[in-house]
């Protein structure tokens, strides 16, 4: 039992963290090509079956090549994977729906494998479009140095520590920069990501597409929106964070969810004899062991690292989607008791492992260009005051992402700024009233019409879990355009 428990703890990143987790990151070995055997083109692409096992059934792919850089059109070309399920109606074919993965660096052609027997319905009338965006090609390209963290990542206490954590990051970046041979380091903002997308549809040939983005794919998809918004046809968005707000307000408004989450727990613990904390008062005791240990860090023996502080605690240690059986909350329950003993081995390789998978220059560089770091010094600290108004069990510190991208080198490709509506049709969002909900709502709030569904329970890009309610609406909206009542909820499954 006590190795199950730890290893459900191993491994995973904080409770719905937005971006790159460290299977993602510590997984990074080229791939095969879905499309193997499809030449790559610049115009309309061939064609053939698909290379590789577990493709579903008539699946195709083919590759297009599209520029590294889009300002220079001429220039190195890299190639794009695209795969494609025919309509099964093809009679009442309607077009194209091409999925935006997110990750960053999730393969698209993964996703739609995952999700083809969940959206039959949709292939009725819809071509299924995949296609492994740029930043994908780059996790199979990357070089050895830009795995290796520049540091392991901790609250910075001062200005002075917070400029070596910088200084750090931007050497890292720097090296991994120069070892590139690619040229993608510098062009992985989600505006180019979304100028490929617009290279897509091209070469399918559509004139406008429908499009179905999840998680940080609602980054691109407002990149493409604010470039090419007369080709959406329709759009649907599974908990996407809203970049166009900015990083910091993702987190603020995802906190008050996850002190929910927690009071969650402390009521399950309260009512199960089972939970290590049963009969305390579990929040006291969590609150104490993270003060303490931001005063006194727990030491630990990890291949990761040597000490846990609390700030290592609160951003990485507590998941609010309580497992099968509440198996993540009894692992959590007892990690937290033998912890205040001194003993961290419950927390030490999953808090200590995502530290350095965070600091990680060649993931980071899939994101840092969308504005993710921290401008100053100053502004950190004014995150801190307000996370710890909001949050007295998981705020008052620093957002591990920005502590990453801080020291970015280049210019901020993509920074957040007012998405221009006027030519978008309505969008439909769905997401979990346990966290994604109010990234997703802030984000089609600003599409005039549009409306989001609210999942009551706990998921993250609900599609590909196969949940059928959220499906359900979908292929709703994006086969007749018909968008359900503003309040629309959907029952956990």
């Amino acid at each position: 039992m006590m190795t199950t428990k730890k290893r459900s703890l191993r491994g995973r990143t904080t409770w719905l963290v937005a971006g790159m987790t460290v299977a993602a990151l510590t997984g990074m070995i080229p791939a095969a090509s879905a499309a193997q055997g499809g030449q790559a083109q610049a115009g309309k692409p061939v064609w053939r079956d698909c290379a590789g096992q577990d493709m579903p059934a008539g699946m195709r792919c083919a590759a297009i090549e599209v520029p590294v850089d889009w300002a220079r059109p001429n220039g190195s070309k890299i190639t794009l994977d695209l795969a494609r399920l025919p309509a099964t109606e093809p009679a009442r074919r309607i077009g194209s729906v091409l999925g935006i993965p997110g990750g960053p660096g999730t393969r698209g052609i993964e996703d739609l494998q995952r999700a083809a027997a969940d959206l039959t319905e949709l292939g009725r009338r819809f071509d299924l479009v995949a296609y492994n965006p740029r930043n994908a090609v780059w996790r199979d390209r990357l070089p050895q140095s830009c795995m290796q963290p520049a540091a392991s990542l901790s609250d910075p206490r001062d200005e002075k520590a917070y400029k070596a954590l910088t200084v750090a990051m931007t050497k890292a970046f720097t090296a991994c920069q120069k070892a590139d041979k690619s040229g993608l380091f510098s062009r992985m903002d989600s505006l180019s990501v979304a100028r490929d997308m617009e290279a897509v549809r091209k070469s399918l040939g559509e004139e406008r597409l429908s499009f179905m983005a999840n998680s940080y794919g609602g980054v691109p998809a407002a990149a493409y929106a604010r470039l090419f918004p007369q080709r959406i046809r329709a759009m649907y968005l599974d908990g996407v964070i809203n970049q166009v707000d900015g990083w910091p307000d993702q987190l603020m408004r995802l906190l008050p969810l996850q002190e929910q989450a927690f009071t969650r727990f402390t009521t399950w613990c309260a009512d199960t004899p089972a939970c290590a904390l049963h009969g305390e008062d579990a929040g006291a005791v969590w609150r104490e062991l993270t003060r303490d240990a931001d005063r006194r860090p727990i030491p630990v023996t990890s291949e990761f690292g040597k000490e846990l502080t609390g700030w290592h605690l609160r951003s990485f240690g507590f998941i609010g989607d309580p497992g099968e059986g509440h198996s993540r909350w009894l692992a959590f329950a007892e990690a937290v008791d033998k912890a205040r003993g001194g003993d961290g081995s419950g927390f030490a390789d999953s808090a200590l492992g995502n530290a350095r998978v965070w600091a990680m220059p060649g993931g980071l560089a899939m994101t840092c260009a969308d504005d993710r770091g921290y401008s100053s010094y100053a502004q950190l600290q004014e995150f801190r005051r307000q996370t710890r108004k909001i949050s007295p069990n998981f705020g008052g510190g620093a957002s591990f992402d920005a502590l990453g991208c801080a020291g970015w080198p280049l210019r901020i490709a993509n920074p957040p700024r007012p998405l221009p509506t006027r030519g978008l049709p309505p969008f439909l969002g769905v997401g979990s009233t346990w966290g994604d909900h109010v990234w997703t709502e802030s984000f089609t709030r600003m599409i005039p019409g549009s409306v989001t569904v609210a999942y009551e329970g706990p998921g993250h890009a609900l599609y590909l879990m196969g949940k059928k309610c959220p499906i359900r609406h979908a292929t709703t909206y994006l086969t007749d355009l018909r968008l359900p009542k503003p309040g629309t909820t959907c029952p956990a499954e």
